[in-house]
């Protein structure tokens, strides 16, 4: 097996927790982290969390997650955990494209977000699961999964959250300003509990791509310096928490993803129209890139990273949405062409994304997606010989 497979991070949960997520979907009378609510809801999430990290060890990945068993969205979780958030079931979900691209496809609708007091990051129940993780993880390496801040800030600045007459926060910039106090009280306690690396998730930087014809912010009509401010400004509230983790001691990664709901996506967008400022410019020690179709664009847009040699590359050519092995030929043959533009020694392989980034999961089984992980492990191997 090699360690030049990685995993993004979730993996498809067991029905017996399921059943507990299903009822967390439909019910906004009740309060994070929902174990209360739930006779035997955490005493099922340990177990399961403890079954799939000796799964993970057994098949040889290298930096463990509780599979993210603990999440039911692979982002709102935290900001429920965050003080001053209340969490509500919305008019309608999320929008993905479905299967056949014919029409939308609604998600969950339990995605509300109502900022009711300053935003806050200490004592957050992931601190808890980290410790937990840790514990059950033993001497093997473990990673905690969070969404970034520029994430959050656009969901919550696109919304009826700010410039309200009772709005906590009048103005984007004042929203700004406390998620990153949230987030640096968060980070500073994760450290202080022993964390090491921590991966930001982010599903934002397509929007910003002007051949991504699912934006908001593409053609014509479209003020570019606008948009091209706004970009900015999303970067440089995740650099704003990079620097601090890096202070901290700590490894700063990174997944980007263009949609993963039940194997749908949300948007195209090449990561060339979008590579001289969320490549470039993001200062992370590890980027997860997805790279599994043409949507990606020319692995060209790695050519910004030739300049900044302590960056590492993890390929995500193979598919966490399909049922099927991938394609090994395709991998080998794009890992070669990226070889040449950065070096081997810094490419890592890994799928897309992850395997239930919501607790649904992608359309595989269990089965199949081991099956689609140890392929992995031997596409790396016959790479990289390591």
């Amino acid at each position: 097996m090699s360690k030049r497979f990685q995993t993004v991070g979730s993996l498809l949960r067991p029905e017996k927790l399921l059943a507990y997520k299903r009822q967390i979907e439909n019910s906004d009378k009740i309060k994070y982290p929902f174990y209360k609510d739930f006779d035997g809801y955490e005493e099922t999430e340990i177990e399961a969390t403890k079954d799939v990290v000796a799964k993970q060890i057994a098949h040889n990945i290298p930096v463990i997650t509780d599979g993210e068993f603990s999440k039911s969205l692979w982002h709102l979780d935290f900001v429920w955990g965050l003080s001053g958030i209340e969490r509500y079931i919305a008019p309608h979900g999320y929008f993905f494209r479905d299967l056949d691209e014919s029409h939308q496809y609604e998600t969950r609708r339990d995605v509300g977000l109502r900022i009711v007091g300053e935003l806050g990051g200490k004592s957050h129940h992931f601190i808890h699961i980290f410790k937990r993780l840790k514990e059950i993880a033993g001497d093997a390496p473990v990673k905690l999964c969070i969404p970034s801040p520029s994430h959050i800030f656009g969901e919550l600045s696109w919304s009826d959250n700010i410039g309200g007459v009772d709005s906590v926060y009048k103005t984007p910039e004042e929203l700004k300003d406390g998620l990153i106090r949230a987030y640096k009280e968060f980070v500073a306690e994760y450290a202080a509990a022993g964390g090491a690396i921590l991966q930001f998730d982010d599903c934002l930087w397509e929007i910003f791509a002007d051949d991504n014809p699912n934006s908001p912010y593409t053609g014509k009509s479209v003020e570019h310096s606008e948009v091209r401010g706004l970009a900015e400004t999303f970067i440089n509230i995740n650099n704003a928490l990079i620097d601090f983790g890096h202070d901290l001691g700590l490894k700063m990664w990174t997944h980007n993803c263009r949609g993963n709901y039940e194997s749908r996506n949300m948007s195209g967008g090449s990561y060339a129209k979008i590579a001289g400022l969320f490549l470039k410019g993001q200062k992370y020690d590890r980027f997860f890139l997805e790279w599994d179709d043409d949507r990606a664009g020319s692995i060209n847009a790695l050519e910004v990273f030739q300049n900044r040699p302590d960056a590492e590359i993890v390929l995500g050519l193979l598919s966490s949405k399909t049922n099927t092995l991938d394609d090994e030929a395709r991998a080998l043959r794009i890992l070669e062409e990226a070889a040449k533009l950065i070096g081997k020694d810094r490419l890592y392989l890994s799928h897309q994304c992850g395997f239930a980034s919501c607790d649904s999961g992608n359309e595989l089984t269990e089965d199949q997606q081991w099956a689609k992980i140890d392929q992995g492990h031997k596409i790396a191997q016959s790479y990289w010989g390591e």
